[in-house]
């Protein structure tokens, strides 16, 4: 079997404009001046489809494969800090804690696409996939009724509205953080705020974590924000785009107040603490425990794997300390900040490539079900400054 063709079509508008009047300049200065592609990915419809029917089977495969009891060893081989077990089990156990929306990365190789790994905890490019990618298609002039696989912002909001109506005993208030001096975390936080107000939520409003306070004891006990000066509000809900495992190591006394918060239903938070399961890339082998042979899958294991593959950090994020490896020899290695992390080996994938090499790889959005496609390319590994390319249902 060939691998599947790239078919490109160059896109000859400025979305320079649009996206500074947006407020997105982290989008075109700087390292990512290069960011957005200058063309689209022509797709046609059943292509499209088949991305969306995969998420959606895996998905279903990654519930499938957990274990209901969560036992201890599970949970530590899924690399899980052990402060946040009882928050995971609490979450898992109680569908009011609802898992809001995810990524699955996927490669469309010449047998159909492939998992690559699900970023299912704080997963970004939510306003390159929901608006950037088609105001692309706009500033070049193309038809108003042109058709993307995007209904990510209404997907976002189905789900929002459902978490709010799951845990009606709590202020429909949801405040939204995001790690400080990050324009680009901000900016998905922002689209989020929009998808609330747009599901029946009082208030969304977002800051920095660290603008955050939070009180385990007394009449004050939840947690508030400043939305105006001197103007203090609790929160019945809490969004964080901060990684559950980055809290767990470098803030174990809040983590404890927040699993003391959620247990007590002072708040709920999302993605949920049980997201972090299907985020550690351990669930890769798991699932090819579980589901071996898998038309959707490639083999992976905590051990190693001769031949052409890749070491991954359970918990490593944007392609940091990703390892290409033919047999026990390096090939390539990005530098990160996870070295030290336990890794999972993963069969080498064959991404589709264009006529310069530049390799592309499929996101496929999941909110409550598929819901959006988007692309990255790159003619090495692909990381967080990969390009963005828009994509055209063009039959």
């Amino acid at each position: 079997m060939t691998a599947p063709a790239i078919r490109l079509l160059p896109l000859t508008g400025d979305i320079e404009p649009a996206i500074r009047r947006l407020g997105w300049d982290w989008a075109v200065e700087d390292a990512c001046a290069a960011y957005l592609a200058p063309e689209a990915l022509a797709l046609t419809e059943p292509e499209a489809e088949e991305l969306l029917q995969a998420a959606d089977s895996l998905y279903e495969m990654m519930v499938e494969a957990v274990p209901d009891d969560l036992p201890d060893d599970f949970l530590r081989q899924l690399g899980i800090p052990a402060n946040l077990w009882d928050a995971v089990r609490h979450s898992w156990n109680d569908e009011r804690h609802w898992h809001l929306y995810g990524r699955f990365d996927l490669a469309a190789t010449p047998e159909g696409p492939k998992l690559v790994e699900f970023n299912a905890d704080t997963a970004t490019s939510i306003p390159e996939t929901a608006v950037v990618q088609w105001a692309s298609l706009m500033a070049a002039g193309l038809p108003e009724n042109q058709e993307q696989a995007n209904g990510l912002f209404e997907g976002l909001e189905l789900q929002l509205r459902e978490w709010r109506e799951l845990n009606n005993d709590l202020t429909p208030s949801l405040l939204l953080v995001y790690l400080p001096d990050s324009a680009e975390d901000e900016t998905n936080c922002a689209v989020l705020a929009e998808a609330a107000r747009s599901a029946g939520f009082s208030t969304a409003h977002v800051c920095p974590v660290d603008a955050m306070q939070v009180a385990a004891q007394g009449e004050d006990r939840g947690v508030w924000a400043e939305v105006e000066p001197g103007k203090w509000q609790r929160f019945g809900f809490v969004f964080k785009l901060v990684p559950w495992e980055l809290l767990a190591g470098e803030e174990p006394e809040l983590t404890q107040d927040l699993t003391d918060l959620m247990r007590s239903r002072d708040l709920v938070i999302a993605n949920p603490a049980y997201s972090l399961i299907f985020q550690s890339k351990a669930m890769l082998a798991r699932l090819w425990e579980v589901f071996p042979h898998h038309p959707l899958l490639v083999e992976a294991s905590l051990t190693d794997l001769s031949g052409h593959h890749v070491r991954k950090p359970l918990f490593g994020r944007e392609g940091q300390n990703l390892t290409e490896m033919q047999g026990a020899q390096v090939q390539q290695e990005q530098p990160g900040d996870y070295a030290d992390q336990p890794q999972v080996r993963q069969q080498w994938l064959p991404f589709p490539a264009d006529e310069q090499g530049r390799r592309y790889q499929a996101g496929v959005f999941w909110a409550g079900e598929a819901c959006a496609l988007s692309f990255r390319r790159d003619p090495g590994i692909i990381t967080n400054l990969s390009e963005f390319v828009p994509h055209i249902i063009n039959e």
